[in-house]
């Protein structure tokens, strides 16, 4: 086993490396292990861990804990990290701080040896990335940091965060402008602030129709469907994702297909990356019945879900007549007493004790039908159809462990119409009509994926009813609808994962079976936990630590707050 770590992890190229399981689960998202050059420090890139090929185990594995809970801990986000750029000494002091602080936040999914490395002295003074900088910017200069911590590489972070946030965005078909503009005249109401040269090719403004002529004549693309509808629309390296012909049978914006029930739904506002403040009340969301499919859904096997989620969101009980605990249960010890003056045996369980035995977690799934969901999959069936599976999958094991469950699938048609169906409410049973609802599941219309966070999140504050909450996003990562591109929708559905954490709610993104690239998901989920599954029967093999990992961060916030 030591010589194949050390061989993979001199040569990075051939396969995964041993370690990018503990990283991946560390960092609450997917992450690549790579080995560096032999002697170099350990540093990450947001995206690969490069660890020495040459150190010893031990070393490598307390390397990637560090730089993969630096991820999950928010520690390395661009805001933190600009400052640093050509300060390689505050960089230093930095790690020295937000290291340790990073490794408490991820304390419970650490080896033991690497949970010795925690300062406890220094994790008593921050709570936050902003705060360790503040600590390491002082005059009570922080010790340099242990070898095996690494580096800080402040330029290749920020170059690989910004190139993330400018891949190339989706291109709408020749055809839909004119519907895309009635679009436009339905959902704005006056107020328009997109940067002219922001979206060139999906926005509304004058620049952006002359670019969209100018460009029709090079894109060649098939006549008729709508982005995300029947054509493919993730774009990597490697070409165009999905590789097969895609089965969705959307609707487009000019059909006449409307979700809405006439309610004049819930306004939320949406952040505006290219002008840096948030656009009041600017989506509405309506909640709709979802249509009962002719046959339920075939029950998916959770057998292999349920061990893993066993033991999350358990609550603390005050148990009473304990034989040890940290207080004493007057009752009984009266009682002990009055028995010991009789003559009689007391019974010595006198003692207060609290004990995790009661559920204390609800978990709402956020299902994505938007079109692009119908592209065909990596593995075996199209995203939609594997996601859903997924989805009813944990929504079943969560609810017969006795967890507060709600599943709720979303679309969007522009900003006046989001649309979340709810499948499965907090109080309603799993019973065959929320099976006949999943069944009737079409993916169609585009995803305004922040909005549709939003909402959930508001759903669990009001109506979880318990301590600890999880939100699980079930999407293939492409958040675009009209004006709501790929770099502002990104933005935006990054912002939407932030508000929910601030407000104690663990976040959790997964897409199964899905080429999207990490990258592009890491651009969109940002700093919340999410992972990219080939196909749902391998969801059991990450889903304890990911739950883990996404609980225990909105715990510490709540504790800050």
């Amino acid at each position: 086993m030591r010589c194949a770590l050390d061989e993979s992890a001199q040569n990075s190229g051939r396969g995964a490396h041993p370690l990018a399981l503990l990283a991946s689960a560390l960092a609450g998202r997917t992450v690549a292990v790579a080995g560096a050059e032999p002697g170099s420090p350990a540093w990450t890139d947001g995206v690969t861990v490069f660890i020495d090929g040459s150190a010893s185990r031990a070393a490598q594995l307390e390397s990637v804990a560090v730089q993969a809970s630096l991820l999950a801990a928010g520690g390395l986000e661009p805001d933190h990290i600009r400052r640093m750029r050509r300060r390689p000494a505050l960089a230093r002091r930095y790690l020295a701080v937000e290291g340790h602080r990073a490794l408490a936040v991820n304390e419970e999914l650490l080896p033991a040896r690497v949970r010795s490395l925690i300062d406890l002295d220094i994790t008593a003074r921050v709570g936050t990335p902003a705060e360790s900088l503040a600590m390491a910017s002082g005059r009570d200069r922080p010790a340099d940091p242990p070898a095996s911590f690494g580096v800080i590489r402040a330029r290749q972070l920020l170059a690989a965060h910004a190139a993330a946030s400018h891949r190339d965005t989706h291109v709408p078909r020749n055809d839909l402008a004119k519907d895309l503009a009635e679009l436009d005249e339905q959902a704005d109401d006056g107020e328009d602030v997109i940067d002219l040269f922001s979206s060139p090719v999906g926005g509304g403004g004058t620049l952006g129709k002359l670019l969209q002529r100018m460009l029709s004549a090079v894109r060649q693309l098939r006549d008729g469907g709508t982005p995300g509808a029947d054509s493919p629309t993730h774009r990597s390296s490697r070409g165009t994702s999905g590789g097969g012909p895609v089965t969705s049978v959307a609707a487009g914006p000019g059909d006449g297909h409307d979700d809405r029930d006439g309610s004049d739904g819930r306004k939320y506002p949406e952040w505006d990356v290219h002008h840096k403040r948030y656009r009041p009340d600017w989506c509405t969301v309506h909640e709709i019945e979802p249509d009962l499919g002719p046959k339920p859904l075939t029950r998916p096997d959770v057998h292999s879900l349920r061990r893993p989620l066993t033991r999350l969101g358990i609550g603390l009980d005050r148990c009473h007549r304990q034989a040890q605990g940290d207080d004493i249960d007057v009752d009984a010890a009266v009682e002990a007493r009055v028995e010991l003056l009789a003559g009689s045996a007391p019974d010595e369980s006198v003692y207060l004790d609290n004990l995790r035995r009661r559920r204390d977690l609800a978990v709402l799934v956020l299902l994505d039908v938007s079109g692009s969901a119908g592209e065909a999959g990596s593995l075996g069936p199209n995203i939609h159809e594997q996601q859903r599976a997924t989805a009813a999958a944990l929504t079943i094991a969560l609810h017969e462990l006795g967890d507060r469950v709600a599943l709720y699938a979303f679309r969007s048609q522009g900003r006046a119409t989001v649309n979340l169906f709810p499948v499965k409410r907090f109080d309603d049973g799993m019973d065959v009509r929320v099976m006949r609802r999943l069944s009737a599941l079409v993916p169609s219309a585009y995803s305004r994926l922040g909005a549709a966070i939003r909402h959930g999140t508001s759903v669990l504050d009001e109506k979880a009813g318990t301590t600890r909450r999880l939100l699980v996003v079930l999407s293939d990562g492409l958040a675009y609808d009209h004006g709501y591109e790929r770099v502002y929708g990104a933005a935006d559905a990054r912002r939407a994962l932030t508000e929910a954490r601030r407000r104690g709610i663990g976040c959790l993104c997964l897409t199964i079976g899905a080429t999207t690239d990490t990258g592009e998901l890491a651009n969109v989920f940002g700093s919340a936990a999410h992972a990219s599954i080939p196909k749902p029967s391998q969801l059991a093999d990450v889903v304890g630590p990911l739950f883990r990992a996404a609980l225990r961060s909105a715990d510490l916030r709540r504790k800050i707050s």
